[in-house]
Protein backbone atom coordinates (compact mmCIF):
# COMPACT_ATOMS: atom_id res chain seq x y z
CA UNK A 1 0.00 0.00 0.00
CA UNK A 2 2.99 2.21 0.75
CA UNK A 3 4.50 1.68 -2.23
CA UNK A 4 1.42 2.37 -4.27
CA UNK A 5 0.99 5.53 -2.59
CA UNK A 6 4.53 6.57 -3.20
CA UNK A 7 3.95 5.95 -6.63
CA UNK A 8 1.05 8.37 -7.14
CA UNK A 9 2.68 10.99 -5.44
CA UNK A 10 5.60 10.62 -7.59
CA UNK A 11 3.27 10.60 -10.79
CA UNK A 12 1.46 13.83 -9.39
CA UNK A 13 4.60 15.47 -9.14
CA UNK A 14 5.81 14.61 -12.41
CA UNK A 15 2.67 16.22 -13.52
CA UNK A 16 3.39 19.49 -11.60
CA UNK A 17 6.75 19.63 -13.05
CA UNK A 18 5.43 18.80 -16.58
CA UNK A 19 3.37 21.63 -16.34
CA UNK A 20 5.91 24.01 -14.60
CA UNK A 21 8.10 23.33 -17.22
CA UNK A 22 5.76 24.07 -20.20
CA UNK A 23 5.84 27.91 -19.22
CA UNK A 24 8.62 29.72 -20.84
CA UNK A 25 10.00 32.99 -20.87
CA UNK A 26 11.53 34.45 -24.25
CA UNK A 27 14.27 37.50 -24.39
CA UNK A 28 13.22 39.95 -26.69
CA UNK A 29 14.63 44.07 -27.15
CA UNK A 30 11.81 45.20 -24.79
CA UNK A 31 12.68 42.54 -22.61
CA UNK A 32 11.41 39.38 -21.00
CA UNK A 33 8.02 38.00 -22.45
CA UNK A 34 6.35 35.34 -19.81
CA UNK A 35 3.85 32.57 -20.85
CA UNK A 36 1.71 30.02 -19.39
CA UNK A 37 3.07 27.46 -20.91
CA UNK A 38 5.35 27.70 -24.45
CA UNK A 39 4.67 30.41 -26.59
CA UNK A 40 2.56 28.69 -29.21
CA UNK A 41 0.13 27.03 -26.93
CA UNK A 42 0.56 29.80 -23.74
CA UNK A 43 -1.07 32.57 -23.08
CA UNK A 44 1.02 35.67 -21.61
CA UNK A 45 0.94 36.42 -18.49
CA UNK A 46 -0.54 39.22 -16.94
CA UNK A 47 2.74 41.49 -16.71
CA UNK A 48 3.85 40.66 -20.12
CA UNK A 49 0.28 41.98 -21.04
CA UNK A 50 0.88 45.49 -19.31
CA UNK A 51 4.26 45.72 -20.65
CA UNK A 52 3.19 44.29 -24.23
CA UNK A 53 0.30 47.56 -24.29
CA UNK A 54 2.71 49.70 -22.97
CA UNK A 55 5.18 48.76 -25.51
CA UNK A 56 2.49 48.99 -28.24
CA UNK A 57 1.32 52.56 -27.35
CA UNK A 58 4.58 53.92 -27.10
CA UNK A 59 5.38 52.33 -30.22
CA UNK A 60 2.35 54.24 -32.10
CA UNK A 61 3.48 56.89 -30.30
CA UNK A 62 6.71 57.42 -31.82
CA UNK A 63 5.09 56.81 -35.30
CA UNK A 64 2.63 59.28 -34.80
CA UNK A 65 5.05 61.51 -34.00
CA UNK A 66 6.78 61.16 -37.11
CA UNK A 67 3.50 60.99 -39.31
CA UNK A 68 2.38 63.79 -37.63
CA UNK A 69 5.22 66.05 -38.53
CA UNK A 70 4.51 68.13 -41.56
CA UNK A 71 0.91 68.99 -39.51
CA UNK A 72 2.43 69.99 -36.07
CA UNK A 73 5.01 71.92 -37.67
CA UNK A 74 2.19 73.99 -39.52
CA UNK A 75 -0.13 74.39 -36.84
CA UNK A 76 3.03 75.39 -34.45
CA UNK A 77 3.71 77.97 -37.23
CA UNK A 78 0.08 79.22 -37.06
CA UNK A 79 0.08 79.14 -33.78
CA UNK A 80 3.21 81.61 -33.10
CA UNK A 81 1.94 83.86 -35.78
CA UNK A 82 -1.44 84.25 -33.79
CA UNK A 83 -0.43 83.61 -30.23
CA UNK A 84 3.35 85.35 -30.23
CA UNK A 85 2.87 87.76 -32.73
CA UNK A 86 -0.27 89.10 -32.55
CA UNK A 87 -1.45 88.35 -36.20
CA UNK A 88 -5.71 87.77 -36.69
CA UNK A 89 -7.10 85.75 -38.80
CA UNK A 90 -6.15 86.32 -42.65
CA UNK A 91 -3.85 88.97 -41.39
CA UNK A 92 -0.04 88.62 -43.34
CA UNK A 93 3.30 88.65 -40.97
CA UNK A 94 5.49 90.88 -43.46
CA UNK A 95 9.59 89.04 -42.37
CA UNK A 96 12.47 91.41 -43.69
CA UNK A 97 15.17 92.04 -41.43
CA UNK A 98 17.26 89.20 -40.14
CA UNK A 99 16.01 89.18 -36.64
CA UNK A 100 12.21 88.95 -38.03
CA UNK A 101 13.30 85.66 -39.61
CA UNK A 102 14.78 83.74 -36.76
CA UNK A 103 11.75 81.82 -35.78
CA UNK A 104 10.87 80.28 -39.35
CA UNK A 105 12.04 76.77 -40.78
CA UNK A 106 15.30 77.49 -42.88
CA UNK A 107 13.80 80.61 -44.43
CA UNK A 108 16.40 82.07 -47.06
CA UNK A 109 17.56 85.53 -45.98
CA UNK A 110 17.58 87.45 -48.59
CA UNK A 111 13.62 87.48 -49.78
CA UNK A 112 11.34 89.33 -47.77
CA UNK A 113 8.09 86.70 -46.56
CA UNK A 114 4.17 87.89 -46.62
CA UNK A 115 2.79 85.05 -44.67
CA UNK A 116 -0.93 85.54 -44.12
CA UNK A 117 -2.84 82.04 -42.32
CA UNK A 118 -6.19 81.92 -43.14
CA UNK A 119 -9.10 80.02 -41.69
CA UNK A 120 -12.08 79.22 -43.55
CA UNK A 121 -14.15 77.77 -40.83
CA UNK A 122 -16.72 80.64 -41.35
CA UNK A 123 -16.55 80.45 -45.15
CA UNK A 124 -15.24 81.06 -47.72
CA UNK A 125 -12.03 83.70 -48.32
CA UNK A 126 -10.45 86.39 -50.85
CA UNK A 127 -7.06 86.77 -51.56
CA UNK A 128 -5.89 89.56 -54.36
CA UNK A 129 -3.03 89.51 -55.98
CA UNK A 130 -1.84 92.64 -57.60
CA UNK A 131 -0.29 93.37 -60.94
CA UNK A 132 3.02 93.26 -59.65
CA UNK A 133 6.18 91.09 -58.98
CA UNK A 134 5.10 89.09 -56.44
CA UNK A 135 4.84 85.07 -56.21
CA UNK A 136 3.08 82.74 -53.96
CA UNK A 137 1.21 79.78 -52.99
CA UNK A 138 -1.36 78.52 -50.91
CA UNK A 139 -0.44 75.20 -48.79
CA UNK A 140 -3.22 73.46 -46.32
CA UNK A 141 -2.50 71.48 -43.44
CA UNK A 142 -0.33 68.79 -44.26
CA UNK A 143 1.83 71.29 -46.00
CA UNK A 144 0.03 70.11 -49.54
CA UNK A 145 0.09 72.91 -52.17
CA UNK A 146 -3.80 73.99 -53.08
CA UNK A 147 -2.69 76.17 -56.12
CA UNK A 148 0.53 78.15 -57.28
CA UNK A 149 -0.63 82.17 -57.43
CA UNK A 150 1.93 83.31 -59.59
CA UNK A 151 -0.68 85.42 -61.81
CA UNK A 152 -2.50 88.62 -60.95
CA UNK A 153 -6.17 88.45 -59.55
CA UNK A 154 -8.70 87.35 -57.47
CA UNK A 155 -8.17 83.76 -55.26
CA UNK A 156 -11.21 82.53 -54.15
CA UNK A 157 -10.86 79.63 -51.04
CA UNK A 158 -13.32 77.31 -50.08
CA UNK A 159 -13.31 75.15 -46.98
CA UNK A 160 -14.24 71.51 -46.60
CA UNK A 161 -17.68 71.18 -46.90
CA UNK A 162 -18.26 74.19 -48.37
CA UNK A 163 -20.43 75.17 -51.31
CA UNK A 164 -18.24 77.63 -54.13
CA UNK A 165 -20.13 80.77 -54.30
CA UNK A 166 -22.96 81.04 -57.14
CA UNK A 167 -21.36 82.26 -60.23
CA UNK A 168 -18.07 82.95 -58.26
CA UNK A 169 -15.91 81.49 -61.67
CA UNK A 170 -18.24 83.91 -63.80
CA UNK A 171 -17.26 87.06 -61.61
CA UNK A 172 -13.80 86.61 -62.22
CA UNK A 173 -12.56 84.18 -58.73
CA UNK A 174 -9.90 81.42 -59.48
CA UNK A 175 -11.52 79.33 -57.10
CA UNK A 176 -9.16 76.95 -54.74
CA UNK A 177 -10.99 74.27 -52.61
CA UNK A 178 -8.90 73.17 -49.73
CA UNK A 179 -8.95 69.79 -47.67
CA UNK A 180 -8.21 71.97 -44.58
CA UNK A 181 -10.06 74.32 -43.13
CA UNK A 182 -6.80 76.54 -42.55
CA UNK A 183 -4.15 77.05 -44.63
CA UNK A 184 -0.99 79.28 -45.43
CA UNK A 185 -0.45 81.80 -48.21
CA UNK A 186 3.05 82.07 -48.66
CA UNK A 187 4.18 85.34 -50.70
CA UNK A 188 7.63 86.62 -51.92
CA UNK A 189 8.09 90.07 -53.00
CA UNK A 190 10.85 90.00 -55.70
CA UNK A 191 11.22 93.70 -56.40
CA UNK A 192 14.73 94.67 -55.58
CA UNK A 193 13.53 98.69 -55.00
CA UNK A 194 12.55 98.71 -51.05
CA UNK A 195 9.80 101.75 -51.73
CA UNK A 196 8.39 99.13 -55.01
CA UNK A 197 8.43 96.33 -52.77
CA UNK A 198 6.41 98.22 -50.06
CA UNK A 199 3.83 99.49 -52.75
CA UNK A 200 3.46 95.17 -53.65
CA UNK A 201 2.94 94.64 -50.53
CA UNK A 202 0.10 97.19 -49.59
CA UNK A 203 -1.52 96.31 -52.73
CA UNK A 204 -2.27 92.42 -51.62
CA UNK A 205 -5.65 92.07 -50.18
CA UNK A 206 -7.08 89.31 -47.98
CA UNK A 207 -10.28 89.33 -46.53
CA UNK A 208 -13.77 87.18 -46.46
CA UNK A 209 -15.76 86.60 -49.45
CA UNK A 210 -18.89 87.74 -47.46
CA UNK A 211 -17.08 91.20 -47.69
CA UNK A 212 -16.54 91.01 -51.33
CA UNK A 213 -18.75 94.08 -51.60
CA UNK A 214 -17.18 96.57 -48.94
CA UNK A 215 -14.05 94.51 -48.58
CA UNK A 216 -11.72 95.50 -45.54
CA UNK A 217 -7.96 94.01 -46.06
CA UNK A 218 -6.37 92.30 -42.93
CA UNK A 219 -2.96 94.18 -43.56
CA UNK A 220 -0.31 92.98 -42.24
CA UNK A 221 1.94 93.27 -38.74
CA UNK A 222 5.30 93.21 -38.46
CA UNK A 223 7.23 91.03 -35.78
CA UNK A 224 9.88 94.35 -35.05
CA UNK A 225 12.40 91.83 -32.93
CA UNK A 226 9.71 89.95 -31.12
CA UNK A 227 10.40 86.18 -30.38
CA UNK A 228 8.65 83.48 -31.99
CA UNK A 229 9.41 79.89 -33.04
CA UNK A 230 7.52 77.38 -35.68
CA UNK A 231 9.70 74.58 -35.15
CA UNK A 232 7.27 71.83 -33.13
CA UNK A 233 6.96 72.21 -29.45
CA UNK A 234 9.45 69.56 -27.90
CA UNK A 235 8.08 66.77 -25.37
CA UNK A 236 4.33 66.92 -24.13
CA UNK A 237 3.91 69.82 -25.62
CA UNK A 238 4.20 68.29 -29.38
CA UNK A 239 1.13 66.11 -28.62
CA UNK A 240 -0.69 68.64 -26.93
CA UNK A 241 -0.46 70.92 -30.33
CA UNK A 242 -1.86 67.84 -32.37
CA UNK A 243 -4.20 67.77 -30.27
CA UNK A 244 -5.89 71.12 -30.16
CA UNK A 245 -5.16 71.14 -34.20
CA UNK A 246 -6.44 68.10 -35.25
CA UNK A 247 -9.92 68.81 -33.81
CA UNK A 248 -9.83 71.66 -36.13
CA UNK A 249 -9.45 69.51 -39.02
CA UNK A 250 -10.94 67.34 -41.05
CA UNK A 251 -9.80 63.55 -41.18
CA UNK A 252 -8.10 62.16 -44.03
CA UNK A 253 -8.92 58.85 -45.38
CA UNK A 254 -5.70 58.31 -45.28
CA UNK A 255 -5.12 58.98 -41.75
CA UNK A 256 -7.97 57.19 -40.29
CA UNK A 257 -5.42 54.22 -39.24
CA UNK A 258 -3.01 57.06 -37.66
CA UNK A 259 -6.26 57.95 -35.62
CA UNK A 260 -6.84 54.92 -34.27
CA UNK A 261 -3.06 54.80 -33.02
CA UNK A 262 -3.71 57.78 -31.05
CA UNK A 263 -6.99 56.75 -29.69
CA UNK A 264 -5.14 54.42 -26.25
CA UNK A 265 -2.89 57.52 -26.36
CA UNK A 266 -5.64 59.49 -25.43
CA UNK A 267 -6.12 62.16 -28.28
CA UNK A 268 -9.78 60.94 -29.79
CA UNK A 269 -11.23 63.67 -32.07
CA UNK A 270 -14.45 65.35 -30.37
CA UNK A 271 -13.54 64.84 -26.87
CA UNK A 272 -10.80 66.65 -24.44
CA UNK A 273 -7.61 65.94 -24.33
CA UNK A 274 -6.82 64.74 -20.36
CA UNK A 275 -4.19 62.03 -20.24
CA UNK A 276 -4.09 59.80 -17.74
CA UNK A 277 -0.13 60.09 -16.03
CA UNK A 278 0.54 57.01 -17.70
CA UNK A 279 -0.15 58.18 -20.81
CA UNK A 280 1.73 61.53 -20.55
CA UNK A 281 5.02 59.46 -19.08
CA UNK A 282 4.79 57.51 -22.88
CA UNK A 283 3.92 60.58 -24.44
CA UNK A 284 6.79 62.64 -23.47
CA UNK A 285 8.89 59.98 -24.02
CA UNK A 286 7.67 59.08 -27.04
CA UNK A 287 8.14 62.72 -28.67
CA UNK A 288 12.18 62.43 -27.18
CA UNK A 289 12.66 59.04 -29.74
CA UNK A 290 10.34 60.92 -32.24
CA UNK A 291 12.23 63.37 -32.62
CA UNK A 292 15.72 61.60 -32.48
CA UNK A 293 14.50 59.08 -35.04
CA UNK A 294 13.70 62.60 -36.93
CA UNK A 295 17.03 63.40 -36.63
CA UNK A 296 18.53 60.15 -37.75
CA UNK A 297 15.87 59.94 -40.82
CA UNK A 298 16.86 63.58 -41.68
CA UNK A 299 20.39 64.15 -41.40
CA UNK A 300 21.54 60.85 -42.31
CA UNK A 301 18.79 60.06 -44.99
CA UNK A 302 18.46 56.41 -46.55
CA UNK A 303 16.36 58.15 -49.04
CA UNK A 304 17.37 57.06 -52.52
CA UNK A 305 15.38 60.55 -53.65
CA UNK A 306 18.58 62.60 -51.64
CA UNK A 307 21.73 60.94 -53.99
CA UNK A 308 23.40 64.09 -55.31
CA UNK A 309 26.99 62.63 -56.16
CA UNK A 310 28.76 59.46 -55.38
CA UNK A 311 30.81 59.67 -52.28
CA UNK A 312 29.61 63.66 -51.85
CA UNK A 313 28.27 64.73 -48.12
CA UNK A 314 25.72 67.20 -50.07
CA UNK A 315 22.59 66.06 -50.68
CA UNK A 316 18.94 67.39 -51.98
CA UNK A 317 16.74 67.88 -49.34
CA UNK A 318 13.69 68.23 -51.17
CA UNK A 319 13.10 64.63 -50.88
CA UNK A 320 9.45 64.22 -50.55
CA UNK A 321 7.13 64.44 -53.79
CA UNK A 322 5.21 67.64 -53.62
CA UNK A 323 2.44 66.15 -53.69
CA UNK A 324 3.46 63.48 -51.11
CA UNK A 325 2.18 60.22 -53.04
CA UNK A 326 4.21 57.12 -54.79
CA UNK A 327 3.00 55.07 -56.81
CA UNK A 328 1.84 52.45 -54.51
CA UNK A 329 2.25 54.69 -51.06
CA UNK A 330 2.02 57.63 -49.28
CA UNK A 331 5.58 59.29 -48.65
CA UNK A 332 6.62 58.80 -44.89
CA UNK A 333 10.06 59.31 -44.63
CA UNK A 334 10.59 61.86 -47.38
CA UNK A 335 7.95 64.35 -46.07
CA UNK A 336 9.14 63.52 -42.00
CA UNK A 337 12.75 64.22 -43.38
CA UNK A 338 12.01 67.69 -45.21
CA UNK A 339 9.34 68.93 -42.71
CA UNK A 340 11.50 68.09 -39.72
CA UNK A 341 14.04 71.00 -41.08
CA UNK A 342 11.63 73.19 -43.66
CA UNK A 343 8.04 74.13 -44.55
CA UNK A 344 5.67 74.08 -47.66
CA UNK A 345 6.65 72.45 -50.51
CA UNK A 346 5.98 72.57 -54.39
CA UNK A 347 7.29 71.61 -58.28
CA UNK A 348 9.44 74.66 -58.13
CA UNK A 349 11.67 73.47 -55.22
CA UNK A 350 12.88 70.20 -57.22
CA UNK A 351 15.13 72.18 -59.40
CA UNK A 352 17.48 69.12 -59.77
CA UNK A 353 14.39 67.20 -61.61
CA UNK A 354 12.81 69.80 -63.59
CA UNK A 355 15.92 72.14 -64.44
CA UNK A 356 13.66 75.25 -63.19
CA UNK A 357 13.04 77.00 -59.93
CA UNK A 358 15.44 76.05 -57.19
CA UNK A 359 17.89 73.47 -55.99
CA UNK A 360 18.41 72.81 -52.30
CA UNK A 361 21.72 70.71 -51.44
CA UNK A 362 21.92 70.52 -47.75
CA UNK A 363 25.11 68.75 -46.10
CA UNK A 364 25.41 68.17 -42.53
CA UNK A 365 28.52 66.22 -42.37
CA UNK A 366 32.22 67.73 -43.53
CA UNK A 367 34.33 66.11 -46.23
CA UNK A 368 35.87 63.78 -43.70
CA UNK A 369 32.46 62.48 -42.68
CA UNK A 370 32.42 64.58 -39.28
CA UNK A 371 28.92 66.06 -37.95
CA UNK A 372 29.76 69.92 -38.49
CA UNK A 373 30.16 71.81 -34.93
CA UNK A 374 29.77 75.58 -34.27
CA UNK A 375 32.73 75.55 -32.47
CA UNK A 376 35.04 74.22 -35.23
CA UNK A 377 36.60 76.46 -38.40
CA UNK A 378 35.34 75.55 -42.30
CA UNK A 379 35.53 76.52 -45.82
CA UNK A 380 33.88 75.59 -48.62
CA UNK A 381 35.33 76.19 -52.06
CA UNK A 382 32.78 77.26 -54.62
CA UNK A 383 34.08 76.60 -58.18
CA UNK A 384 34.13 79.30 -60.49
CA UNK A 385 30.68 79.84 -63.02
CA UNK A 386 28.52 78.07 -60.48
CA UNK A 387 25.21 76.98 -62.80
CA UNK A 388 22.79 79.20 -61.94
CA UNK A 389 20.92 81.64 -63.91
CA UNK A 390 19.64 84.07 -61.29
CA UNK A 391 21.74 83.60 -58.46
CA UNK A 392 23.18 80.88 -55.50
CA UNK A 393 23.63 81.29 -51.95
CA UNK A 394 24.76 79.07 -48.78
CA UNK A 395 22.51 79.98 -45.67
CA UNK A 396 23.66 78.17 -42.48
CA UNK A 397 21.39 76.84 -39.70
CA UNK A 398 21.01 76.04 -36.16
CA UNK A 399 20.22 71.93 -35.94
CA UNK A 400 18.09 72.57 -32.69
CA UNK A 401 15.26 74.41 -34.26
CA UNK A 402 16.23 74.57 -38.20
CA UNK A 403 15.94 78.07 -38.20
CA UNK A 404 18.45 80.88 -39.47
CA UNK A 405 21.61 80.68 -37.29
CA UNK A 406 21.68 82.64 -34.31
CA UNK A 407 24.43 85.00 -33.68
CA UNK A 408 25.97 88.49 -32.90
CA UNK A 409 26.53 89.51 -36.22
CA UNK A 410 23.07 89.11 -38.04
CA UNK A 411 24.66 86.78 -40.64
CA UNK A 412 23.15 83.88 -41.54
CA UNK A 413 24.20 83.51 -45.09
CA UNK A 414 26.10 84.61 -48.35
CA UNK A 415 25.52 84.78 -52.10
CA UNK A 416 26.57 85.68 -55.76
CA UNK A 417 24.49 88.75 -55.09
CA UNK A 418 27.07 90.41 -52.45
CA UNK A 419 30.37 91.34 -52.84
CA UNK A 420 32.07 88.86 -52.01
CA UNK A 421 35.98 88.00 -52.24
CA UNK A 422 36.75 86.18 -55.37
CA UNK A 423 39.64 84.02 -55.82
CA UNK A 424 42.03 84.72 -59.60
CA UNK A 425 40.38 81.58 -60.63
CA UNK A 426 36.42 82.74 -60.19
CA UNK A 427 36.09 80.48 -57.31
CA UNK A 428 34.63 82.01 -54.08
CA UNK A 429 35.93 80.09 -50.31
CA UNK A 430 33.16 81.08 -47.86
CA UNK A 431 33.89 80.31 -44.33
CA UNK A 432 32.29 79.57 -41.59
CA UNK A 433 33.02 78.76 -37.66
CA UNK A 434 33.55 81.01 -34.61
CA UNK A 435 37.13 82.61 -35.62
CA UNK A 436 36.62 85.88 -38.59
CA UNK A 437 39.32 85.58 -41.22
CA UNK A 438 41.61 87.81 -41.80
CA UNK A 439 41.27 90.81 -44.52
CA UNK A 440 38.73 90.43 -47.42
CA UNK A 441 37.90 87.06 -46.54
CA UNK A 442 35.75 88.00 -43.87
CA UNK A 443 33.14 89.27 -46.68
CA UNK A 444 32.74 85.61 -47.08
CA UNK A 445 32.42 84.96 -43.57
CA UNK A 446 28.92 83.26 -41.45
CA UNK A 447 29.79 83.01 -38.25
CA UNK A 448 28.79 80.10 -35.99
CA UNK A 449 29.43 79.24 -32.67
CA UNK A 450 30.85 77.03 -29.75
CA UNK A 451 28.22 74.40 -28.25
CA UNK A 452 26.03 74.07 -30.92
CA UNK A 453 25.28 71.77 -34.28
CA UNK A 454 24.76 73.58 -37.23
CA UNK A 455 23.88 72.93 -41.26
CA UNK A 456 23.81 74.60 -44.57
CA UNK A 457 21.71 74.77 -47.54
CA UNK A 458 23.14 75.86 -50.88
CA UNK A 459 20.59 77.24 -53.23
CA UNK A 460 20.77 77.86 -57.07
CA UNK A 461 17.90 79.56 -58.24
CA UNK A 462 17.08 78.50 -62.04
CA UNK A 463 19.56 75.55 -62.24
CA UNK A 464 21.30 75.53 -65.62
CA UNK A 465 22.28 72.26 -67.35
CA UNK A 466 26.06 71.86 -66.00
CA UNK A 467 24.56 71.62 -62.72
CA UNK A 468 21.96 68.84 -64.09
CA UNK A 469 24.64 67.02 -66.14
CA UNK A 470 26.83 67.46 -63.07
CA UNK A 471 29.96 68.37 -65.34
CA UNK A 472 29.94 71.04 -62.13
CA UNK A 473 30.09 69.73 -58.83
CA UNK A 474 29.89 71.43 -55.29
CA UNK A 475 32.27 70.11 -53.70
CA UNK A 476 32.51 69.34 -49.88
CA UNK A 477 33.14 71.53 -46.83
CA UNK A 478 36.53 71.19 -45.55
CA UNK A 479 37.92 71.82 -41.97
CA UNK A 480 40.15 74.60 -42.24
CA UNK A 481 43.50 75.10 -40.83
Amino acid sequence: MLEKTTLIAVAIGAIFASSVLQAETIDTRIGKLQFTHDFANGYPTDATVEKLFNEMDFQRAVQVYLWAIPFASMAQWQYAHREQLGAENGQAVFLESYKDRLGGLTYNATTPYVLPFIDLAEGPWVVVMPEAEVRGAAHDMWQIAITRMTEPGKYLFVGPGQGVPKDAEAQGYRVAKSPSMNLLVGIRLMATDEAQRLADLEAIQVYPYAERDNPKPRGYIRPKGKPWMAAAPKGLAYFERLAEWLEKEPVAERDRFFMAMLEPLGIEKGKPFEPTAEQKAILTEAALVGEAMAKANDFSKRLEDAHYMDGSQWEFATVSPPDQRREYYDELDGRAAWFYEAVTNDPAMHGQKTGKGQVYLAAYKDKDGDWLDGGRNYKLKVPADAPAETFWSVTAYEVSTRTLINNKYEVADRSSRMDLDLNPDGSVDIYFGPDEPEGDKAKNWIPTEAGRAWFPYFRLYSPKPAFLDRSWVLPDIEKAE
